[in-house]
């Protein structure tokens, strides 16, 4: 059930680690608060080093802050148990990585269909290799089906992981320097690509990126400057 407010709330959010050889701890996010809407497109940029994937993994519930909370959809992510944090990445959050980490002996459509093993609700499985096949052709992967990663070109192998990350219907997608990895053109065939997901299946987009033309296609983009979260310039 969808909560009224943001889909997702950061409320001071601060993320720091030891740091044994220098005075006190190094702080890499600093009082960062930010509330993404449903169907929002978000690119963050920022140098490499600022702390970008840092946030998305908090984002994601990959990693914990040090202070501050999480909320999706109302619900506070600091007050789950790691089975459950495991169940909200899986029902609710899709992720796509610069690495595409397809299994290599698994087939496309296998691939895409993993996450779905991972669910007990017998409703999300019925109907998800219908849903894995429209979605593969939707992204032109059609004829892709049965080949192995190793046959596909790194855009294909992207998409491939686009689709894994969209097969469960999650309300929000995670992407991690998608196109890092690709050439010009694939990266932004693969940018205009996930803006027409974000439209078409009504899932909240958020993006890290080196990419600033890939950020600037997105409807809002913040840049973390020195631990803090700023509309970029």
């Amino acid at each position: 059930m969808e909560s009224p407010g943001p889909l997702l709330r950061l409320t001071r959010v601060t993320k720091s680690y030891d740091a044994p050889d220098k005075a006190g701890a190094l702080i890499v996010l600093n009082d960062v608060s930010l509330d993404i809407t449903r169907g929002e497109s978000l690119a963050i940029v920022g140098p490499s080093g600022s702390g970008k994937s840092t946030l998305l993994h908090i984002i994601g519930t990959l990693d914990q802050p040090t202070s501050g909370s999480v909320s999706l959809n109302g619900q506070d992510l600091g007050a789950l148990d790691d089975q459950q944090l495991a169940a909200v990445r899986n029902r609710q959050i899709g992720f796509v990585f610069q690495s595409h980490y397809l299994l290599p002996q698994c087939t496309v459509l296998e691939n895409v269909l993993v996450p779905t093993l991972a669910t007990a609700e017998a409703a999300r499985r019925d109907g998800a290799s219908e849903r894995a096949e429209r979605l593969l052709k939707r992204v032109s992967l059609g004829e892709r089906l049965s080949h192995r990663p190793g046959e596909l070109s790194g855009g294909e192998r992207q998409r491939a992981a686009v689709v894994r990350a969209l097969i469960n219907q999650p309300q929000l997608l995670l992407a991690d320097e998608p196109t890092g990895s690709l050439d010009q053109t694939s990266a932004r065939e693969l940018g205009q690509l996930l803006l027409e997901l974000n439209r078409e299946e009504g899932v909240t987009l958020v993006i890290v990126t080196h990419a600033r033309e890939l950020a600037q296609r997105m409807g809002r983009v913040l840049e973390l400057k020195e631990g803090r979260l700023v509309p970029a310039a």
